[in-house]
């Protein structure tokens, strides 16, 4: 793909360009601009007032200049007269720190110092429901064991396929769409990429459906636990490190323990050894905690962990390795933002690599029935508050993803959990009215 914006609106019948940028609590910000300004945008940005998004920056900082990427340029499938483009923050021909895709872009870059590539690819899980958000979408979506539900996938052909021939149009090889463990949730997989790619197919990814599911009437949402008794959204991620040219996978090894090689157990340590700090990051949200220490579910398990373990095949855990020369994290949740998300990971997995950090005893048990016989294994936080204390200590990590972003993130993210504590709720009138 060429560099040259105004170029790919001309081959391909584009009128408008969405300079899109994501903020620190994932909300994609984005202006939309006539191709005919298309080529002094992309020298020198589209301003934003910072302010105005949740990014930590005041009124009376400067225009904050969204400058697009174009080698993320994608033209909306469902629009075509729209392509889409990420941007990367910078503001006094600076970057700002603060802004998720550059944090990301810095740790590729650190990564990419020692040698590595870090491919990935995650598993967005969403719920389709009412316009008003008050049910699912589907008054007969209604089994204790939905998952997989041929008749519930194909009630909901017309969205599910409409995404997926984009995804195919769009080259991102999708290979299997399908009803998850909750009434009204879908899952939808494509190929894993290198990670900035990833990230921003993640951020078009949830444009998208939630794009397509309006034009059908209905809503999506990635929230963590939309629903009280049904399994929540996870987003699964699945990590591998290749050589600096991203030819040969440095984590596999047939002749180690479950296929990881050295190095990839030593980064599979460092998210063990950051994992309750990690939270805070993966599972960013009041509500995400409703999900990673919810109770049984419905369908008999909730699918997300609440305790820092690894294991081989074995869903029950925080991490499984599935096969050789890769694991999968299964902490994160809907609401992870998708750079940040990509993001710590590295941060952490390097910090495992540099100071071989060991990720501890392999558990292959049902953590499910018999967690409670694991002795020493940290608990994950109860709550955000929990998970940004223990971000806070966490000082090796907020250096590697940075001072200026780890300070911002904190500051916005202890105001998000203030305004929650202060919010007065009918548990309290029906728990203590008659104290």
């Amino acid at each position: 793909m060429g560099n040259d914006l105004a170029a790919f609106a001309k081959e391909n019948g584009v009128k408008y360009f969405m300079i899109s940028y994501t903020d620190l609590f994932g909300g994609q910000r984005a202006k939309l601009v006539p191709t005919q300004a298309i080529s002094d945008m992309q020298k020198d940005g589209a301003g934003f007032a910072g302010f105005a998004t949740w990014l930590d920056l005041t009124p009376a900082h400067p225009d904050m200049l969204a400058v697009p990427d174009p080698g993320s340029v994608i033209q909306l499938p469902w629009k075509p007269d729209v392509a889409w483009v990420a941007a990367n923050c910078i503001m006094d021909d600076k970057e700002v720190e603060q802004a998720p895709r550059n944090t990301l872009r810095r740790l590729i870059a650190e990564a990419a110092t020692d040698g590595m590539h870090v491919k990935t690819g995650v598993e967005a899980e969403f719920f389709l429901i009412s316009p008003d958000g008050s049910v699912i979408s589907d008054k007969y979506d209604t089994a204790s064991k939905p998952c997989y539900d041929q008749q519930a996938v194909m009630r909901r052909y017309d969205v599910i396929a409409e995404i997926c021939d984009h995804m195919l149009a769009l080259g991102w090889s999708p290979y299997q769409n399908d009803h998850e463990d909750a009434n009204g949730q879908f899952e939808m997989n494509w190929a894993f990429d290198d990670v900035l790619a990833t990230a921003d197919k993640h951020s078009f990814f949830k444009f998208m459906v939630k794009s397509v599911a309006e034009k059908h009437g209905l809503r999506a949402t990635f929230m963590p636990k939309p629903f009280q008794g049904l399994t929540g959204n996870g987003c699964h991620a699945h990590i591998s490190v290749w050589d600096k040219a991203g030819k040969t996978n440095v984590f596999a090894d047939n002749a180690m323990e479950l296929g990881l090689s050295a190095k990839g157990k030593n980064f599979l340590g460092g998210i063990m050894k950051h994992a309750s700090a990690l939270a805070a990051i993966t599972n960013p949200t009041v509500n995400s905690y409703k999900r990673i220490n919810a109770p049984r579910t419905i369908s008999g398990a909730t699918w997300a962990p609440n305790t820092v373990t690894w294991t081989g095949n074995n869903r029950t855990h925080m991490v499984r390795v599935p096969g050789p020369g890769r694991f999968e994290l299964r902490l994160p949740d809907g609401a992870a933002n998708p750079y940040l998300l990509q993001a710590v990971i590295i941060a952490a997995g390097l910090d495992g690599i540099r100071s071989k950090a060991d990720p501890g005893k392999r558990y292959d048990i049902d953590m499910y029935q018999n967690g409670h016989t694991v002795k020493g294994a940290p608990k994950l936080p109860l709550n955000l508050l929990d998970a940004l204390r223990e971000f806070d200590k966490d000082k090796s990590l907020k250096a590697a993803l940075g001072e200026e972003f780890s300070s911002a993130y904190l500051k916005l993210k202890h105001q998000e959990w203030n305004s929650y504590a202060s919010h007065f709720t009918q548990w309290e009138r029906d728990h203590t009215l008659d104290i």
